[in-house]
């Protein structure tokens, strides 16, 4: 094969791969979640808010950031505490927008959780009726909330959480289910039902709550159809 006409081969491959981008959009942020989900150590497993784990997309941390500027919520109530990370990320934003408080509820007590003013650290079932029970009692009436699940991603549990909690949010604000990428949306296809098919049975009986795809600007995201808004 003469030089030009490796040459002529490479450019027509590269454009056919430029195409191939340009009009198939969605399979390449695909094939890009998964690889990121693949590679964890490196990635999502990796990141860090002020030297704390957080297992968050750092997408999706941006979002939470412009939700938090817009509703300015009172409390932000989270299933999954983990390490605290997200937690102390949460409380970070809210002092530069000087208000707010996280209420955020684990089974373990992992060491070594960042302490900060605004987090209240409970511990137990995020679906127990007495931790229920006692979240609700710190919320204040009248006060602006906000919640987001990030616990078991099993379907019946999120499902329960989402009967708990969606009644909590208060009209205006956010509901977020995440990891609704599991069940090969497009991750860990053997998953099972998870968030996903739990958000679409509560959409299903609760008017009041709709999807903002808004939220999914940036093309990949944890929490595909999950970023749920009180609209009534």
């Amino acid at each position: 094969m003469t030089i030009a006409l490796t040459a002529a081969v490479s450019a027509a491959a590269g454009a056919l791969a430029v195409s191939w981008r340009l009009t198939r959009p969605q399979q390449v942020v695909a094939n890009y979640h998964r690889w990121f989900h693949r590679n964890g150590a490196t990635t999502y497993n990796n990141t860090r808010w002020l030297g704390v784990e957080t297992q968050k997309c750092p997408l999706d941390t941006w979002i939470f950031q412009e939700l938090l500027f817009e509703v300015k919520p009172d409390v932000m109530v989270e299933t999954g505490t983990y390490k605290g990370g997200s937690s102390f990320y949460y409380a970070s934003l809210m002092d530069l927008l000087r208000r707010g408080r996280v209420l955020t509820v684990d089974i373990e007590d992992y060491p070594g959780k960042p302490q900060h003013e605004r987090i209240t650290f409970f511990l137990g079932s995020s679906t127990s009726p007495e931790i229920f029970a006692r979240l609700r009692a710190a919320i204040a009436p009248g006060e602006r909330v906000m919640v987001t699940l990030d616990s078991d991603h099993h379907a019946a549990h999120v499902g329960e959480e989402l009967k708990l909690y969606s009644e909590l949010v208060t009209p205006g604000s956010y509901l977020i289910v995440e990891d609704t990428h599991f069940n090969g949306r497009p991750i860990l296809p053997k998953f099972g039902p998870g968030p996903f098919e739990a958000v679409e049975a509560f959409l299903r009986t609760h008017p009041d709550f709709e999807r903002d795809r808004s939220r999914e600007k940036f093309g990949m995201t944890f929490n595909p159809g999950g970023w749920l808004k009180r609209v009534r």
